[in-house]
C-alpha cells in the first residue's frame, strides 16, 4: 500500500467521524413526544405531605400489680457522733475541754461539659431524571412523564418542549422533603418545514413543594416538577 493510498483512508475516516458526530448533535437535539411515566407509588407516598406520621405500635407498659417503677429517694443520713472521751482531773486542777469540730467536706468540682462540634451541612443528592406534570387547558389532556438531565427535549402537547438542566432532592438536615428541578420550558409549533429556535417561556428552579409558585403558568398550559428519579 503506498503512502497514498494511506493518507486517502485517513482522510475518509475523518469524513465519516465528522459526519457521524455532527449526526449525533442533530439526533440530540430533536425532540421526542412525552409518554406517560411508570406508576412510582413509593415516591407518591413519600411526596404526598398530607399523610399522617406512623402511629407507635406498641402502647404504653404496664405497671406489675403491688410493684411500683417510679425511683426511690435515698436521703443520706447524719454520722453518728463519736462518743465523748471521758477526762479525769485531779483535785484543784483546772482542765480545758477543748471541742473537735468536723473536718470540712470539700465541694465537688463540676467538669464542664463538653461543647458538641458543629454537624457539617447536608449536600443535596443529584438525580438522573426529572418528573414533570403537565396540564393543556384547552382539551383537559393531563400528563406526568420524565425528562432526562441533559438529554433530549420533550415535547408535551402541540407546542410545548421541555428541557431539564437539574434535579435534586432535598438534604437530611433540611425541614421539608422537596425535588427541585432546573427546567428550560419552550414553545415550537409542531410539523414545520424549517424547524426554528423555540421561543423560551420559562427559565429556571421548579419546587415540587410550591408547584403554583415555582411553576410554569401558560395561557395554554400549566407544569410543575414533581419530583426526581435516579
Amino acid at each position: 500500500m503506498t503512502l497514498r493510498h494511506v493518507l486517502l483512508a485517513g482522510v475518509v475516516v475523518a469524513g465519516l467521524a465528522i459526519s457521524g458526530a455532527g449526526v449525533a448533535s442533530v439526533l440530540m437535539d430533536l425532540p421526542q413526544d412525552a409518554t406517560p411515566a411508570p406508576a412510582d407509588p413509593i415516591g407518591d407516598m413519600l411526596r404526598d405531605t398530607s399523610r399522617t406520621p406512623l402511629q407507635n405500635p406498641q402502647g404504653p407498659a404496664t405497671q406489675s400489680q403491688g410493684q411500683s417503677n417510679s425511683p426511690t429517694i435515698i436521703m443520706p443520713t447524719a454520722p453518728a457522733a463519736a462518743p465523748a472521751t471521758p477526762v479525769v482531773a485531779a483535785q484543784g486542777e483546772e482542765v480545758a475541754v477543748q471541742e473537735e469540730l468536723p473536718d470540712e467536706i470539700p465541694a465537688e468540682e463540676v467538669a464542664p461539659a463538653p461543647k458538641e462540634p458543629a454537624s457539617p451541612p447536608g449536600v443535596r443528592q443529584r438525580r438522573r431524571i426529572a418528573v414533570i406534570q403537565a396540564v393543556d387547558k384547552t382539551t383537559a389532556e393531563t400528563m406526568r412523564f420524565e425528562v432526562e438531565v441533559g438529554g433530549r427535549p420533550v415535547r408535551f402537547g402541540r407546542t410545548l418542549l421541555f428541557k431539564a438542566r437539574a434535579c435534586e432532592v432535598s438534604a437530611s438536615d433540611e425541614m421539608t422533603e422537596d425535588a427541585i428541578a432546573y427546567m428550560e420550558v419552550g414553545v415550537q409549533p409542531r410539523g414545520l418545514a424549517a424547524p426554528t429556535e423555540a421561543r423560551q417561556v420559562f427559565k429556571g428552579w421548579m419546587f415540587a413543594s410550591s408547584p403554583s409558585v415555582s411553576g410554569l403558568q401558560h395561557p395554554v398550559y400549566d407544569a410543575w416538577v414533581v419530583g426526581c428519579k435516579a
